[in-house]
Parts: structure tokens; sequence; C-alpha cells
């Protein structure tokens, strides 16, 4: 028999990562296994890269994420939200690499290929 995990469970457990962070509310979610559901709210991104890329390149960058969330959440395109926030090279250590990528506070699902 499956078990059943509800989706606030599920999120919980699996939180997204990517040098990004997720926020939800899911107080009126159906149940993850079953019924594919579709939330009204969920989830805001944001993304921390150094700066230089165009207005253009960050919209771009912004769309291909939001067609990937729409399909991995299960979540209607307009529920997503995402923010970039350039740090400049000299700040990465202190403000992105140690706190986001060596003591995340949720599970990092992806690092990156260099260190610091």
């Amino acid at each position: 028999m499956e078990r059943q995990i509800s989706r606030r469970s599920f999120l919980k457990k699996s939180a997204v990562a990517l040098g990004t962070v997720a926020v939800c509310d899911l107080s009126d979610s159906e149940t993850l296994f079953g019924k594919e559901v579709k939330e009204r709210e969920m989830p805001h991104v944001i993304v921390k890269l150094w700066p230089g890329r165009s207005e253009q390149e960050k919209k771009q960058l912004a769309d291909a994420i939001v067609k990937d969330v729409v399909t991995y959440a299960k979540c209607d395109e307009s529920s997503v939200s995402v923010a970039i926030e350039e740090i400049k090279s000299a700040d990465w250590a202190e403000k992105v690499y140690k706190p986001d990528i060596l003591n995340p506070r949720g599970k990092l699902y992806r690092k990156p290929g260099y260190s610091m």
C-alpha cells in the first residue's frame, strides 16, 4: 500500500536549493501522491549571483526558472516569483558561500564545483 504524504511534509523534507531559497504557504494544500495538485500561492525563488548580467539575461534566467518550478512543484506559472540578488565577488564568501553553502539553513541539494 502506497503511503501518502502531505504536500507540506514533502516540501519540508525536500527544500529547493541551488543558491536559491523557496518560500511556500501550503495551509490549504491537499495530499501530494494520488492526486496532482496545483497550488495558488507558491514559491518564491531567490537567485544570488555576481553582477554583470543584462536585464534581458536576468529576465531569461527568471523565465527558465519559472518553467522548471511549474513542472516540478506542480504549481501555476502565475504563482511563481523570482528575485535576483547581485552580490559583489569580493562579498561572495561572507554573504553567500559561508552562510548558504557551508552552513545552509535548509538542505543543499547541489553543491558548487568550487571551494573557498
